[in-house]
């Protein structure tokens, strides 16, 4: 089966204003490839439309992940740091055919027990005033996305069907609240998916 390749280069400048929540959005994980044999993440709208992806080619955690527009426009490339003793990720920002670096992301995990598994910093330019933190709980597959600020900007939860039903593992509900780039959220999901080795 032909692979399918994000399209990295000539692509039009997408007005990132097309991806701010103005008001509270929700979106469904499903944390499979739409790749026959691939790894990844389809992610749909409150409409049952594709509005991302992720795929994997390689293995599960490998050391870069591309997230992708439905058409295979890459938005978003998360790359692990090879040398790192404790999980370090660069997140770079596609603008066309341009690539930037955004954020740094780095791995704390908490060994001596308790509700938190992990927390996740990410700033722009080192500075401990601006990024977001990422709080993930032992034993429970959602975590929620807080700014520099300590304010929920988004949260990862199991999803439930209206009948009360729990899906499986493997299906998630993301809430995205207002005023966020919801591109920009998905980048730290992923970000966590591979922290996590959900992705």
């Amino acid at each position: 089966m032909a692979k399918v390749h994000p399209q990295t280069q000539n692509t039009p400048n997408s007005s990132s204003s097309s991806y701010m929540t103005y008001k509270q959005e929700i979106f469904t994980l499903w944390m499979k490839s739409l790749v026959f044999h691939g790894n990844g993440c389809t992610v749909f709208d409150s409409n049952g439309e594709i509005v991302y992806r992720i795929d994997n080619y390689d293995k599960k955690s490998s050391n870069e992940v591309y997230l992708m527009d439905l058409q295979g426009k890459v938005l978003f490339s998360i790359r692990r740091k090879k040398i790192s003793v404790f999980g370090n990720w660069d997140i770079y920002r596609w603008n066309g055919s341009q690539m930037n670096q955004w954020f740094q992301a780095r791995k704390n995990c908490n060994i001596l027990g308790g509700d938190m598994a992990c927390h996740v910093t990410l700033g722009c330019d080192k500075a401990k005033s601006s990024g977001y933190k990422i709080l993930g709980l032992t034993g429970k597959l959602g975590f929620k996305i807080m700014d520099h600020c300590g304010e929920l900007v988004a949260e990862v939860r199991p999803k439930q069907l209206s009948s009360g039903v729990m899906l499986g593992d493997d299906v998630l509900t993301l809430v995205v609240e207002p005023q966020m780039d919801h591109s920009l959220v998905m980048a730290l999901v992923t970000v966590y998916g591979l922290m996590t080795d959900k992705i």
